[in-house]
């Protein structure tokens, strides 16, 4: 990144950022035909700067959706650098963010899972409900990534949303997300009961309650165990 640039984004001086742009009115344009780059917007994501990162939205939307030369868009950086309300800023902008996948296949709301944010995780939920149903390059959901890290707050959460679907969509909850397998061809139920010690099986002919039930019930056990 120009280094004039890195230095408005340090300063998060949104003043510096029109004087900069007075002075070469293609500073921005320049970046943007850039396939993968560190973006101003990338920058000031991962350290904060919420008023920077606000105009950039402004200036450059599609800075948004790009994504870094390690695979980031810039609300993956927020999540990663725990800027939990410039996150919440940059989504009520443009709820699509969630969506974006980024290295390995992960969305924002999958990197929300792994790190470990409840509340922040039913933000982007609310904003983007559709993102439950996303997939990383290893075919797994949030709910695969909430129980191979552990995140049983977060396990709660999903499992609440997925309630909630499935109340108006029965049959798609069913396919994309619950009996959703991953590329080793595991349910987030095999899942669960691996991490338990039992032995893997399905359960196509029980209630959705009771399928939400087991996998909490399953999960709460192995962590009384820890």
């Amino acid at each position: 990144m120009d280094r004039r640039l890195l230095w408005v984004t340090d300063s998060g001086n949104v003043d510096a950022l029109y004087a900069l742009i007075h002075k070469d009115p293609y500073i921005l344009q320049n970046i943007d035909v850039l396939p993968f780059v560190h973006t101003p917007l990338h920058e000031a994501s991962s350290t904060g700067k919420t008023d920077l990162a606000m105009e950039l939205m402004v200036l450059k939307p599609t800075f948004a959706k790009k994504l870094n030369s390690d695979g980031f868009s810039p609300l993956h950086l927020a999540v990663e650098n725990h800027q939990v309300q410039l996150a919440l800023e940059l989504v009520k902008i443009n709820p699509d963010l969630v969506l974006v996948a980024g290295r390995k296949g992960m969305t924002p709301l999958h990197l929300v899972v792994k790190k470990g944010d409840a509340n922040l995780l039913t933000e982007f939920l609310l904003a983007c409900p559709e993102s439950i149903k996303d997939t990383n390059v290893n075919g797994e959901t949030a709910l695969h990534i909430a129980v191979m890290n552990d995140r049983y707050e977060e396990l709660k959460v999903l499992t609440g949303w997925i309630h909630r679907l499935h109340k108006s969509d029965a049959a798609s909850t069913e396919i994309h997300v619950l009996n959703k397998r991953d590329r080793d061809g595991n349910t987030i139920l095999h899942l669960a009961a691996y991490k338990n010690n039992h032995k893997a099986c399905s359960y196509p002919s029980l209630q959705f309650d009771i399928h939400r039930l087991m996998v909490l019930q399953i999960f709460e056990s192995y962590i009384k165990k820890k």
